[in-house]
């Protein structure tokens, strides 16, 4: 960190202006919590959250479109089920209570599994029927770290945005979205995941935009599964057993996703064969497996080389999935270089097509050209 005190001045001088607002709001009628209570709640739209105070009060109190900053090391776990609520954290660190808040993303049949934040419709989990999204919610600025589950998940939300946050060390998935549609990922850093750093599924209308984000040490960077229609531009992964993954037949198909200006590089992490892959992984960029209609054009591709078992590497490895042959994906214009094999393809599908990649070994050959 700098030694300069301007950063810090700026933030308090930030503070100031938001308390100043909530202060204002709160001459309007508003009222005071104290405490554990939920911060500087009033009628107006801006809310203080301070060290020591309790985001989920704050977030339980608010109405739609309510911007809540959070500042300062908490450790809670955080549901958020009211639209249009923005959770802003100034140098905010989330991590887990010693006994978990019980709130609507806490199932009390399995408190062992505990997500940082989580944006939650109404959801039948029984049947996995979202009846209403919860929408425009948006977590921005929070570093998430050591939590049981994901750092941030969202579940039936509508054009939710996860920005400028850090989640690391979680154990299955640093940022998250299920049954959901119109999801943002934006420049944010996953780290340290047991199984994905950035994970879209089971949302076959997703809509979901990923730029700008980089994901490393983990099983997958990002994985798409069960998910349809979306876009990976212009992130970074790297030092995971896969860089990317979409995966069809997880129970369905997975695709029409642009790939496009990603940097891929060095994914040479080993991981062994368990519970979230069944086979052994290390030294894949990008795997299609059993994917339709993905678009992978103009990436950077290298290094991308095994350290230990695996079941196929490759800098861009096109497959088969457990019952779905791929089709239609197109590996175009790519930079793919100094991996183990820079392309291999099974030879299953109709309608791959391979061109103008910048490349120098595949399998079968004659795909660089």
């Amino acid at each position: 960190m700098s030694g300069s005190k301007r950063p810090l001045l700026a933030v308090f001088a930030a503070l100031l202006l938001l308390i100043a607002g909530a202060s204002s709001a709160q001459a309007g009628g508003g009222h005071h919590g104290k405490g554990k209570g939920h911060g500087n709640q009033g009628h107006g739209k801006k809310v203080v959250v301070g060290p020591g105070q309790s985001i989920q009060a704050a977030v339980d109190a608010a109405k739609p479109g309510t911007k809540i900053y959070v500042v300062g090391k908490h450790q809670e776990n955080v549901a958020i089920t009211t639209d249009g609520i923005s959770l802003i954290g100034v140098h905010a660190v989330l991590t887990p209570a010693a006994t978990p808040t019980q709130n609507a993303c806490l199932d009390p049949s399995n408190p062992a599994d505990v997500n940082g934040i989580c944006v939650l419709g109404d959801v039948d989990f029984d049947t996995g029927v979202v009846n209403r999204e919860v929408k425009n919610v948006s977590i921005t600025g929070f570093t998430i770290e050591g939590f049981s589950d994901s750092g941030i998940v969202a579940f039936g939300a509508h054009n939710a945005t996860f920005a400028w946050n850090v989640a690391e060390d979680n154990d299955e998935y640093g940022i998250t979205a299920f049954a959901s549609t119109g999801t943002r990922m934006l420049f944010n850093r996953a780290s340290d995941a047991g199984e994905a750093g950035f994970y879209i599924g089971d949302s076959p209308n997703a809509g979901a935009k990923l730029v700008g984000n980089e994901s490393f040490n983990s099983l997958f960077g990002v994985l798409i599964r069960n998910a349809e229609h979306g876009s990976v531009f212009h992130n970074s992964f790297h030092g995971n057993c896969v860089g990317i993954v979409v995966l069809a037949d997880a129970p369905g198909p997975a695709g029409s996703f642009r790939i496009k200006g990603n940097h891929i590089k060095n994914n040479t992490k080993a991981c062994p064969a368990g519970e979230d892959n069944d086979v052994p992984l290390s030294g894949i960029g990008i795997a299609l497996v059993g994917s339709n209609d993905v678009k992978v054009k103009g990436n950077l591709i290298t290094g991308n080389t095994p350290s230990g078992e695996t079941a196929f590497s490759g800098g861009v490895v096109v497959v088969s999935g457990d019952a779905t042959a791929p089709s239609n994906n197109t590996v175009k214009g790519n930079v793919i270089l100094k991996n183990s094999t820079d392309i291999f393809w099974d030879g299953t599908g109709t309608g791959n097509t391979f061109k103008k990649n910048l490349c120098k070994t595949s399998d079968p050959a004659g795909l660089c050209y």
